[in-house]
């Protein structure tokens, strides 16, 4: 009996070291994309919130219609990359989750 209650204790110990991985690599995420032309750079968190924006001297040329079409399509790229980023630690998360083969239950056979 003691040898099934460390088991479940220990199951129960890694999927929660396993939550806290999740949870500190959900706040690294961090998204990025920078134009083709250099002239647009942003940064977005897990959410797709912009959280860094860049502008080259270049950007003055254009129009402000241009300019924020630019802003936007390189947040939605950024927000893209997180979203990979944020799918990989969910995966990550997920396969410590996965359930036991069927048959076995607590280490023993059913």
């Amino acid at each position: 009996m003691s040898a099934e209650m460390d088991a479940l204790v220990a199951a129960a110990t890694q999927k929660l070291e396993a939550l806290e991985a999740a949870l500190y690599g959900l706040k690294q995420v961090r998204g990025r994309h920078t134009t083709d032309d250099g002239s647009v750079s942003v940064e977005v968190d897990s959410d797709g919130a912009l959280v860094a924006l860049s502008l080259s001297e270049s950007i003055t040329s254009r129009s402000p219609v241009e300019v924020g079409q630019a802003i936007i399509w390189a947040c939605q790229q950024a927000a893209q990359d997180a979203g990979e980023q944020r799918s990989k630690v969910v995966s990550e998360l997920n396969s410590t989750f996965v359930a036991p083969q069927s048959g076995i239950v607590a280490g023993r056979a059913e």
